[in-house]
């Protein structure tokens, strides 16, 4: 289930489903491959960093403390990936995009009145994934013998409203239609939108003690009770299932559960 030879770049890595994906990534690349991590929470980014360098010595691996809504974020992550590429016949670039935040959801549709915070959730939502894929993939760019696969961390709410959830409905909803042009207009470039599943983690406890919406909050407090929520080592090792086999159409929307 190699990988190959891989440049992967990781972004939100710090913890959740971003840390199990490094994890899982850094048992499938060949040794020579490198790593980098990318979130804005400093000491536990730099903490997983060094404990999968210690793991995984062919692997290179570096971490990048950034916010990849401002310039100075995109830049340094950017930059490191292009110093760790270099020189290394690199045979697969893979791109995670799962930075994100869930928004406000005690607020709904109605009290979303603030331009402010609006363009601020978008900006770290849908403008950073949009800035980080093009200038990544400009840093590496066709050539033969090389694979380039972009994924997009997605969710159901891409495609289904959920009450109280404005920002996030938004922001996944756009994300998926952006990469879906990328799949469109480079056909030398694989892209992903995976729906992780709804996963026992941070953004989920957020879930079930900030909603607005009752009827959806008891919804995810009974599939918390039930244990029928998705582990994340499972879900990122079933993303990393469907890169492999590379059967999916460009573009196309995976959930877990398909």
């Amino acid at each position: 289930m190699s990988l190959g030879r891989a440049v992967c770049v990781v972004s939100g890595a710090s913890r959740g489903f971003g840390l199990a994906v490094c994890r899982e990534l850094s048992g499938r690349v060949s040794p020579g491959s490198a790593l980098l991590l990318v979130s804005r929470s400093e000491e536990a980014l730099r903490r997983e960093a060094e404990g999968l360098a210690e793991r995984c010595p062919g692997l290179g691996v570096r971490w990048v403390t950034a916010d990849l809504s401002t310039e100075e974020g995109l830049r340094r992550t950017v930059t490191a990936a292009e110093e760790m590429g270099e020189d290394r016949g690199t045979e697969t670039l893979i791109i995670i995009n799962n930075a994100g935040s869930l928004g406000d959801i005690s607020k709904s549709f109605s009290d979303m009145t603030d331009m402010g915070e609006v363009n601020q959730y978008l900006s770290l939502n849908v403008s950073s994934a949009l800035c980080l894929t093009s200038s990544l993939l400009r840093t590496f760019p066709r050539r033969p013998g090389l694979r380039r696969v972009v994924v997009n961390v997605s969710s159901l709410a891409a495609i289904k409203p959920f009450k109280s959830w404005t920002l996030y409905c938004a922001g996944k909803a756009a994300r998926d239609m952006m990469f879906r042009v990328l799949a469109e207009e480079d056909a030398d470039v694989r892209v992903l939108s995976y729906g992780p599943g709804p996963m026992d983690t941070e953004m989920q406890e957020q879930a079930r003690t900030r909603m607005a919406d009752t009827e959806l909050r008891l919804q995810f407090i009974n599939m918390k009770n039930q244990g029928k929520l998705v582990d994340v080592e499972v879900s990122a090792r079933k993303m990393l299932d469907v890169i492999h086999s590379d059967t999916f159409k460009s573009g196309d929307h995976v959930d877990f559960y398909d």
